[in-house]
């Protein structure tokens, strides 16, 4: 699974639970050793042999950014839930609580991206006031109070916008009991550089 033996502690059994093979500390250093990877154009693939996954991913359904790619992890190390804008529904926190759970995984990571589609329709609709058609009201509903609260800032409103929503959403997953004791960050992916950073 991690190309680095040190980073990601080998498992003792094919699919062993994600606790018993590292911590999370070792689990988001190896997602952004894999980032730098990527970034750098030294990517490495491997083949799924069992469902293993040291981490949840919950990003944006944006075609061009996967979290295995942008990781560079081997298929079954992430486990990734992908809504528009990664807004939050019951589904998704079920599934976060399945991981969490049942696979025992120490982290979930909140991924979102600069020139996130989701945000843009969100500001369209705020900035017009136009009526948002069927379900697509869900999506402006939840990313609206991060474009509100970071209108008045100076600089790109998407930008601060898609980090406002990524942090609310860490926030409200680390604030349910369901995950308590679960490493819950939030992160930003710059397609432009094919970088993630951390969101305090």
């Amino acid at each position: 699974m991690a190309s680095n033996p040190r980073a990601l502690p080998a498992a003792t059994a094919v699919g062993a639970p994600a606790a018993a093979r590292c911590s999370t500390s070792a689990a988001l250093d190896e997602l952004l050793e894999g980032n730098r990877r990527y970034a750098t154009g030294r990517a490495r693939r491997g083949r799924i042999s069992a469902q293993r996954p040291f981490a949840v991913v919950l990003d944006c359904i944006d075609s061009g950014i996967l979290p295995e790619l942008v990781f560079d992890q081997d298929l079954g190390d992430l486990l990734c839930i992908r809504t528009a804008g990664q807004v939050l529904d019951e589904a998704v926190l079920g599934s976060i609580q399945y991981a969490v759970a049942e696979l025992r995984v120490p982290l979930v990571v909140v991924l979102g991206h600069e020139g996130c589609g989701a945000v843009a329709a969100t500001l369209g609709r705020l900035r017009t006031g136009a009526p948002v058609p069927g379900h697509l009201h869900l999506l402006v509903e939840e990313i609206a109070p991060a474009a509100r609260r970071t209108r008045a800032l100076p600089g790109d409103w998407a930008a601060h916008t898609v980090r406002a929503h990524a942090v609310w959403v860490r926030d409200a997953i680390r604030a349910d009991s369901a995950f308590a004791g679960v490493s819950v960050v939030a992160a930003r992916f710059d397609p432009a550089c094919g970088l993630v950073s951390l969101l305090p």
